[in-house]
This record gives C-alpha cells, sequence and structure tokens, in this order.
C-alpha cells in the first residue's frame, strides 16, 4: 500500500529545514578537519587599535578596560579606544578614571553628542586609529590574555583581510536557555571554521573582530545594521578571506529569559538578513570575486529553510487532523536529546521567518541595544576565568 501525497510532502518538508540544516553542518565539520591553506607567522605583530563602543556601561565598563590591560601584546604597538556614545551614566568617569591610575597604556575615549547607533560610533573612531589592524570588542565581552598572540599571526596572509573568533559562554549551566544557546554556538561554530577554511565565513561576532586598516573603508559600509557581518561584505567582495580563528575564543555572558533570547536572536536575525540579502544582490550582479559556495549554502539556512519550516508546520497540523492515528509518531520528537535538538532548530527558523517579515516591512534595529546579562559578568566569574 504506497502512502498517501500528504505524508510523502510531509516527510520533504521535514528534509528541507532539518535535512538540509544537518547535511550542510556534516559538510562543513568534515571541511573544519582540513589543515589551512594560508600562511600563518607567528611573527606578525602590527600596531592595532582596539575599539570599545560605549553606552551607558557603568556596571562593566572597569571589568573590561581591566581585562584589554592584561593581554599580553607589545605596549608599544597596542592603544584602546573608548568610543562613546553619549552614555547617560557615569561611564565616562569611570574609564577616565582608570585612565588616570593606568598612565602605562595607551587608552583615549572619544565622545559623540548624539547616539546614532554603534556602526556611526565606530565609524568615528575609525578615523582616530592609528593602528595597521582595527579591532573591535564589545564591553561585554572578555579576552583571554594571549588573543593577540595567537589570532593575529593569521593575518599575516596577505588574503585575509579579516579575522574573528568564537564565542564562549561564561554561563552555560544556568539555564536551559543558556544550555540550548550553547549548543547553538558550538554548531555554528563548527559550520564558521569549515566556511573559513573553504574560503570565508559570512557570520562575525562584535566580541573579537580583526580587520586590515588599508582595505577597510568603514564599518557595515551597505547599512545593514549589523557592525560586524555587514562590514566583511566589501571585502569578500574583493576577494579578500573572512575567518573565523579558533585561537580567538572570547567570553560573555547570555540571558538567562527565554524571552530576552528571543528578543536578541530577533535583532541579529533581521540584521542577518540585511546582510545575506546583500550578497545576493552582489552575487547576481556578479560582484562576488570570492567562492560562492558559502553564498548559496547561507541563501539554502537563512531564505528557503525558514520557509520550509512554516510549510512543514502547516502540513504537520493538517497530517494530525486527516489522520490521527500519525499522532504517536510525533512523540518521538518529546523524547531527550531529540527534543532538545529540534527544538533549538525549530525555535532558530521561526525566529528567522518573523525577521524575513520585519525585514520585508523594512523594520531596522539601528541603535544598539544591550541584553540584560551585565548583572552576570562579576569580577568573581571573570577572576576564575583569568580574564581580570
Amino acid at each position: 500500500m504506497s502512502l498517501p501525497i500528504p505524508i510523502i510532502v510531509w516527510f520533504l518538508f521535514i528534509l528541507c529545514p532539518f535535512g538540509a540544516t544537518f547535511f550542510i553542518y556534516l559538510s562543513m565539520k568534515r571541511s573544519a578537519k582540513k589543515p589551512w591553506r594560508i600562511k600563518i607567522d607567528a611573527q606578525y605583530k602590527p600596531k592595532v587599535s582596539i575599539l570599545v563602543p560605549t553606552y551607558n556601561e557603568e556596571a562593566i565598563i572597569r571589568l573590561k578596560l581591566e581585562n584589554l590591560a592584561k593581554v599580553r601584546y607589545p605596549r608599544d604597538l597596542m592603544e584602546i579606544i573608548v568610543v562613546d556614545s553619549n552614555s547617560q551614566d557615569q561611564t565616562l568617569n569611570i574609564a577616565r578614571e582608570f585612565i588616570k591610575q593606568h598612565p602605562e597604556i595607551n587608552i583615549k575615549v572619544l565622545t559623540e553628542k548624539e547616539r546614532k547607533g554603534k556602526s556611526a560610533a565606530l565609524n568615528f573612531a575609525l578615523k582616530k586609529c592609528k593602528g595597521e589592524v582595527v579591532i573591535v570588542s564589545d564591553a561585554d565581552c572578555f579576552w583571554p590574555s594571549g588573543i593577540l598572540e595567537k589570532a593575529l599571526p593569521y593575518l599575516a596572509d596577505p588574503n585575509v583581510g579579516a579575522i574573528s573568533g568564537p564565542k564562549i559562554l561564561l554561563n552555560v549551566e544556568d539555564s536551559w536557555v543558556t544550555k540550548t544557546e550553547d549548543f547553538y554556538l558550538n554548531s555554528m561554530n563548527m559550520v564558521k571554521l569549515g566556511e573559513s577554511k573553504f574560503h570565508s565565513t559570512l557570520l562575525f561576532e562584535g566580541g573579537f573582530s580583526a580587520y586590515k586598516k588599508g582595505i577597510l573603508e568603514s564599518f557595515d559600509p551597505y547599512n545593514t545594521g549589523s557592525d560586524d557581518c555587514g562590514t566583511i561584505i566589501t571585502l569578500v567582495e574583493k576577494g579578500h578571506r573572512a575567518i573565523l580563528v579558533p585561537e580567538a575564543r572570547f567570553y560573555t555572558a547570555f540571558p538567562n529569559s527565554w524571552r530576552e533570547k528571543v528578543s536578541l536572536k530577533m535583532r541579529r536575525a533581521n540584521q542577518l538578513l540585511r546582510v545575506l540579502w546583500r550578497y545576493v544582490y552582489l552575487l547576481f550582479k556578479r560582484r562576488i570575486k570570492a567562492p560562492k559556495r558559502v553564498i548559496i549554502q547561507g541563501i539554502l539556512m537563512y531564505f528557503i529553510n525558514p520557509i520550509m519550516f512554516i510549510l512543514l508546520v502547516m502540513s504537520s497540523l493538517y497530517l494530525l487532523f486527516e489522520f490521527p492515528y500519525l499522532s504517536l509518531s510525533f512523540l518521538i520528537f518529546l523524547v531527550p536529546p531529540v527534543n532538545f535538538y529540534l527544538f533549538e532548530l525549530a525555535q532558530n527558523h521561526l525566529i528567522l521567518f518573523i525577521s524575513m517579515l520585519s525585514v520585508l516591512l523594512n523594520k531596522k534595529f539601528v541603535v544598539w541595544e544591550k541584553p540584560k546579562d551585565r548583572a552576570m559578568l562579576r569580577g568573581s566569574v571573570l577572576r576564575k576565568y583569568e580574564l581580570i
């Protein structure tokens, strides 16, 4: 007896969002195990400018500066620029007090009179940079002391224009929200590493992202709303590589609240879809010199899969109504750890679909907002990880 056509279609809908995602993950995992095809020079020590954008960061700005002060790198080759977007709290006073207490460190403070958004703040600071390499680090992200020694050698290759690092959560065990986010981050870090070994990744992180200033026109030149992913578009467009460096890991906290998690991921997804749409446009116009595989892969994961997921949900509801006996087969989705993985995948696909609608409605997040994770970034936790 042959299966009813609706059930066959339902299986096809499952294969697209879940099967395709799993296939891409396995393919990139295999690519990630391959050796680097770039020049890595441990003696490469360029002058660097570290940009720290701030807005009302009085709770953590001192911890951030203590963290950067611990970074091992020649002092005469490093400058730290705190660029503040008109904070209304004690951020600037705390930063200036720290500078007075540590005259041996080259730290300067730039202030904007008006808050225009993170990319605008970084472009304001970019004009004042003296380094050959410009590095961005969010105030709530903390580096191991050897990060520059381990990461910058990857920029020695003339074809590499930018590098980023994997995000590591300090509070993974706090709740199921942080545990599922950790699963997502680990999976995406593997994909990004595989893409980097192939040529370039399209996804960067604001906790640690470094760019060769000579080829950096501006942050987010296409006005996507993403200061990190939006910035590397022009680099990839010209054929430069933008890669994830495993040794450039940085640490931060993540909100325990599911509502806050969804809010963060909605904002991020909105930005990423705008970034990817720009790649689609450049691909259509034949203006991308880099290999096309990663971009096509991104189109599948971030555009096609979310639509197929919604079709899957609709067809599942139809099947449950038409063939009630199939409800027993859905019980497998409740079995651990299957439910853990599928919930995260389903949630991300739904967020992407809603974000697609927000992009179509031209809803954009211009001024960056801080997640409610500052209370988790305590000195005791950072000392435990030897970050201060």
